[in-house]
């Protein structure tokens, strides 16, 4: 039986007891999770192990569980098992995010939940994020850009211009500019600010370790209507923007299901090939980042 299975059923469980006011019998539990009765027996005794207050009850001559009013009144849980999964598996993702507001925020959200269950919740919930693991790629160090991000998530908000000193990998020149932030965008283990370029006229893509300074001014913007952040995105295979080019990539029988199980570009189109290579097209934005 997988662990995840056993607590989820338990989860659900304790939100059904939660939920009843009368209690449940084990028929109708079973009904609920659709297994055996003897699994919901297994998993009543397992709650009560843990220091759950559950316990049985006769009701209208039938024998149903229930938890203790007391708890249920002191518990205020607004999330069921799946959601508090993905809010755990979330966290371990934003790892990378070490050091930056988002991080710092989604930790208080954490904390925030802790502080309204009572231990052995605390002690369940513990057991939830043992069963998840999220392992990141190589990520970057953003803590020390945290006042840059948080200046122009700030500007981004009240539409207001920065001046940035920019660094430019390609040509190995720092310029300065002045910036309409559109959005924030991460994307790949790396921060972005997208905005319209006052050097070059034009929305431009900038990497945040790559801002040297920054300043806010009080002169705001107006960003248009008409932009879009998928339609500007789409045809890029990572982050570079261009001009659209029409690629065809041969892959050989070896690679070729590993190429299958992704979707690499939203334009994409596979060909299976009578030798098991297939022939992957797309339009995309340069050749640079699929090369």
């Amino acid at each position: 039986m997988a662990r995840g299975d056993q607590l989820a059923r338990q989860w659900m469980i304790i939100q059904s007891l939660i939920s009843s006011r009368q209690g449940k019998s084990v028929s109708e539990l079973a009904g609920t999770l659709k297994c055996h009765r003897r699994t919901v027996y297994r998993d009543l005794e397992a709650l009560q192990s843990a220091g759950f207050p559950v316990y049985t009850d006769k009701v209208a001559g039938k024998n149903v569980w229930c938890l203790l009013d007391a708890a249920k009144h002191s518990i205020p849980i607004p999330f069921n098992l799946p959601e508090l999964m993905a809010l755990y598996f979330s966290r371990g993702m934003m790892g990378a995010l070490k050091g930056t507001v988002f991080y710092d925020s989604l930790v208080s959200l954490f904390n925030k939940i802790k502080s309204t269950l009572p231990a052995e919740y605390i002690e369940y919930l513990g057991q939830i994020e043992k069963s998840l693991a999220v392992r990141t790629k190589p990520y970057k160090q953003y803590g020390q850009l945290r006042s840059i991000i948080d200046q122009v998530s700030e500007a981004a908000i009240q539409k207001n211009y920065v001046e940035i000193d920019y660094y430019t990998m390609s040509r190995k020149t720092k310029t300065r500019r002045k910036v309409a932030p559109y959005k924030i965008w991460f994307f790949d283990g790396t921060f972005y600010l997208i905005g319209n370029c006052g050097l070059r006229e034009d929305v431009r893509i900038f990497a945040m370790d790559r801002i040297n300074n920054l300043e806010l001014t009080n002169e705001r913007f107006e960003m248009p209507a008409v932009f879009n952040i998928d339609e500007f995105m789409k045809s890029s295979f990572g982050v570079f923007h261009g001009d659209p080019v029409q690629v065809r990539i041969w892959f050989a029988a070896d690679v070729a299901e590993y190429i299958r199980e992704k979707i690499w570009h939203e334009t994409q189109h596979i060909e299976p090939q009578k030798d098991g290579s297939i022939i992957f097209e797309a339009e995309v934005a340069g050749i640079e980042e699929i090369k």
